[in-house]
């Protein structure tokens, strides 16, 4: 319809012109938003060029989440847009802030499974203020440490607590739900509880900036050492780690006074004391829930979190069980190898023919396996098998290195390549080769005669060789006599020896009075055969 120079159209052919509905036309209309330019002699609503304007600026503003109240009164004062756009843009931040920590509590329930209880905790945490996440820390420190006299770390704990920025991570929001969890747990307050305690005894005062650098530089110099031997491929229960100890407690000793009480100072060189009492300090020092509270802590307030320590302070641990003293291992070692000189307690056949066998069964083993089967988890724990598969190709590489006297390095390369069948082959036919050479048996390998390294083959392809028997669900029964002549071995071996999850093998695990042979070597190496 035209009035003059004007057009103006009615509901419906506004409707089809903005793409809304008449329904929401009427409704802004009636709010003010978009009121009609004129009426009809019948009543019926007319709309001019200015309404397609204002519905097309409403319907941009409604996207953005803006109230119908306020758009009105941006379409009324056009020059209050910037500040409503600024308020709008607040209350989208503040909204924002709230999806995000909705989003974290929503991933944290599915990745820990968490209970109907659960998620009201978590969400509880999620919405308190930076003053209601202090009083958490400061109580739990306070229940923690109770009435022990330990001021300088008292302040310490005080002094760290949860900083959450105005517009935090995922990673942080995250942090703060797991720390505000890890607090109630018993665990962390013993923990903290033993080093509160170990503070006091041994009175550290204050800690100046210079000590605490100090502090910072050794504990970065015993984990390179300890990284380096584990990429090595040492094994800390092995007198190949007591060079390894030797070097960290040398450069450890000047760092130490005296405890309360105690007259006597770490002496000036390694021995049995200053292992002991190094030994002692990473016992309470290692509490993986403590470790786990300052890493959420650091992630929290935006700071570099150090990567954990707990594999390499097991090492070292397992290595000052295993070396109490310097040089220990080796001369039990040493006394064990002269009392069996010359002796053989593989049978008539002798330690080569039970490497032959055994490397004769595993291959079969081996070729038994599938690709599609790389897949499936194993007995050895983290392990699946493929990478038992490579496991087996680099022990038969390592130990005939050893015997050619050109030690490996390459102790996390893929040995296995595109046919684990080939590789465990060419492997095992370089074993039988190396130790096939004249006079290798009565070698001396440092304390032990090389027919000590043929027994170590032989017990690694046992246990291994029934770790992929189990994983892939065929038989391993040919080498029954083998385990039964490698026990007594192994428990002269390894009896002895810390077992933890760094050494060599796990703690032993029950076996039924009818276990086989295999089962029972598997259990006491640390295999579970339930």
């Amino acid at each position: 319809m035209r009035v003059g120079e004007d057009t103006f159209w009615n509901i419906g052919e506004v409707a089809r012109k903005t793409g809304l509905t008449v329904k929401l036309i009427r409704h802004w209309s009636d709010l003010g938003i978009v009121p009609p330019a004129r009426r009809t002699p019948g009543g019926y609503r007319l709309y001019g060029t200015e309404a397609l304007a204002r519905l097309q600026l409403a319907r941009t503003l409604r996207g953005l989440g803006l109230g119908l109240a306020t758009i009105r009164d941006v379409l009324e004062r056009e020059d209050t847009l910037t500040q409503v756009a600024a308020t709008h843009i607040d209350a989208l931040e503040a909204q924002i802030r709230t999806l995000r920590s909705q989003q974290a509590v929503l991933r944290s329930v599915i990745r820990r499974d968490t209970t109907a209880e659960g998620l009201t905790t978590m969400t509880e945490l999620a919405r308190m203020s930076d003053a209601e996440r202090r009083t958490i820390i400061q109580d739990f420190v306070t229940e923690t440490l109770g009435e022990l006299d330990v001021p300088t770390y008292r302040r310490g704990l005080l002094a760290a607590t949860p900083d959450l920025p105005a517009d935090p991570s995922d990673e942080q929001v995250d942090a703060w739900l797991e720390l505000g969890a890890l607090v109630q747990d018993p665990a962390l307050r013993a923990g903290m509880r033993r080093m509160a305690r170990y503070a006091a005894d041994h009175r550290p005062g204050e800690h100046d900036p210079a000590a605490l650098q100090a502090a910072e530089r050794l504990t970065d110099d015993w984990l390179r050492r300890v990284e380096t031997a584990r990429k090595q491929g040492i094994a800390p229960d092995s007198p190949a780690a007591d060079p390894v100890v030797a070097a960290i407690v040398t450069a450890w000793i000047p760092t130490q006074t005296a405890p309360a009480g105690d007259p006597h100072p770490v002496g000036p060189v390694d021995d049995a004391r200053a292992r002991r009492l190094l030994l002692e300090q990473l016992e309470v020092a290692s509490d993986p829930h403590v470790e786990r509270y300052w890493h959420l802590l650091c992630l929290i307030n935006g700071g570099t979190a150090r990567p954990s320590m707990a594999a390499a302070g097991q090492w070292l641990r397992t290595a000052l069980r295993a070396n109490p003293t310097p040089g220990s291992r080796a001369a039990e070692l040493h006394t064990m190898y002269d009392a069996d000189a010359g002796q053989d307690t593989w049978g008539p056949a002798g330690v080569l023919q039970a490497c032959d066998d055994v490397l004769n069964a595993v291959s079969r083993l081996v070729s038994a396996v599938v690709p599609a089967q790389f897949g499936q988890p194993t007995p050895c724990a983290d392990w699946d098998v493929r990478t038992l598969l490579n496991h087996l190709v680099r022990e038969n590489l390592l130990w005939t290195a050893l015997a050619n006297g050109t030690p490996r390095s390459d102790f996390t390369a893929d040995h296995l390549g595109d046919d684990h069948i080939e590789a465990f082959r060419l492997a095992s036919r370089s074993t039988r080769s190396a130790f096939g050479r004249p006079g290798m048996l009565d070698q001396r390998y440092g304390p032990a005669p090389g027919r000590r390294l043929v027994e170590q083959v032989v017990i690694e392809m046992l246990l291994h060789g029934w770790d992929l028997a189990r994983a892939i669900g065929h038989p391993f029964d040919d080498v029954q006599h083998l385990a039964e002549l490698a026990l007594p071995v192994v428990q002269e071996i390894y009896g002895d020896l810390p077992r933890t999850d760094a050494g060599s093998f796990a703690p032993p695990q029950p076996a039924p009075e009818d276990a086989s042979p295999l089962d029972r070597l598997a259990a006491y190496l640390g295999r579970s055969i339930g």
